[in-house]
């Protein structure tokens, strides 16, 4: 059985005091739910979004074809997280393009889109304005918040955010706050946005121009770093574009990986704001719940109340094992119930998006567990 996705929106006018110090006078929210939420209303599972993706989860739309959900393959009725037993959201992140109030939108104090004048948010933010929107369904705690890459991290968030309004996270392929690679690659991303000439500052949308080479090539930079090593060669290898022969030039494509790379570009600047990607970039940049403990990551998480699963792939190499298992060990050191899994599987960071028997089983199995709580 296929859902058929409906987004909804929802208008927030008490103001929103974001962590940089800006202010959203009011904010629109798009979400998108699965499922039914039922009379005890402790079913609820809240999905949270990477830097691309929205709150499309699962399901497709009407009448659309190729409108699956992103994470469709993990969301729905018999799937691990099963929507015939839990009432899932997926929220539209503040500063997003895909609904949620952000740079396309009218700043309603000057009447003039936002662009580059939209304030910074961060995965704090992003998560008092989800909480303020279960708020308004009715739902005072969470079966689960899961999500994985910046998905993990507001999971994460909500744990330290709302401790008593979660009873699991879930927290896949992520960190605790980003290295210097990280932050070093996110950087070299946001210079080639900004320095489009097509950018104009932010305030593009003015000039009726998008800077899409910009976009294309942090899109490029971005998806590298999404794949192993592994995969990259063995569906791509050295093979060239056309024929067995080089053309010996320094312009046209010559290997398979190059048409690949700028495929990918071309089609991320057709729909993605460039704005967006700054501020989503920067929130990743930003997000350390330890960093007002001194660095001291038990200390931080001390008070996390839920129960967590992380998972982790061997090939991820920007949001490496390591990383997970410096969250396992810090719960652990605050006697906190963790399940912890590395998955040995071959595709990079995109993994926790794929359909590894062992990964999905893992899920599943967890959320068969959480559904027994619920019904007990």
């Amino acid at each position: 059985m296929t859902i058929v996705a409906t987004p909804q929106s929802m208008l927030f006018e008490q103001p929103l005091q974001l962590q940089g110090g800006g202010v959203l006078r009011q904010y629109q929210l798009t979400f998108e739910t699965y499922g039914e939420l039922n009379a005890q209303r402790n079913n609820a599972v809240l999905i949270c979004h990477a830097l691309n993706a929205s709150h499309h989860v699962a399901g497709v739309y009407a009448n659309q074809d190729k409108s699956e959900g992103w994470w469709d393959n993990m969301v729905g009725p018999g799937k691990p997280v099963d929507t015939n037993r839990f009432f899932v959201i997926g929220v539209n992140n503040l500063g997003s393009c895909f609904g949620s109030t952000g740079p396309m939108h009218v700043n309603p104090d000057t009447g003039r889109v936002y662009g580059a004048d939209f304030p910074v948010v961060t995965v704090e933010d992003w998560v008092t304005s989800q909480a303020r929107l279960l708020d308004t369904l009715g739902i005072t705690q969470l079966a689960a918040v899961m999500g994985g890459s910046l998905g993990g991290m507001q999971a994460l968030s909500w744990s330290l955010q709302y401790p008593d309004r979660l009873r699991h996270a879930v927290v896949i392929a992520s960190a605790p706050n980003l290295n210097a690679e990280n932050i070093a690659f996110n950087e070299v991303a946001r210079r080639a946005i900004a320095t489009d000439p097509d950018f104009h500052g932010g305030h593009f949308y003015d000039h009726g121009v998008v800077p899409k080479r910009g976009l294309r090539i942090a899109r490029m930079l971005g998806h590298i770093t999404y794949l192993s090593d592994d995969v990259m060669n063995s569906k791509f290898g050295r093979m060239l574009q056309s024929g067995d022969v080089f053309r010996y030039s320094t312009q046209d494509i010559e290997f398979q990986i190059e048409s690949y790379l700028r495929y990918q570009g071309d089609k991320f600047s057709e729909y993605f704001d460039a704005n967006t990607y700054l501020l989503i970039t920067r929130a990743l940049d930003y997000f350390d719940p330890a960093r007002d403990h001194h660095g001291n990551l038990r200390n931080a998480l001390a008070r996390a109340q839920a129960q967590f699963l992380l998972v982790s792939f061997t090939t991820d190499w920007r949001f490496a094992p390591a990383r997970s298992r410096e969250m396992v060990q810090a719960l652990i050191a605050n006697q906190r119930k963790v399940s912890y899994a590395e998955i040995d599987a071959p595709h990079g960071h995109d993994a926790f998006l794929l359909d590894d028997p062992r990964y999905v089983s893992l899920v599943r199995a967890y959320f068969d567990r959480i559904s027994e709580e619920v019904s007990a």
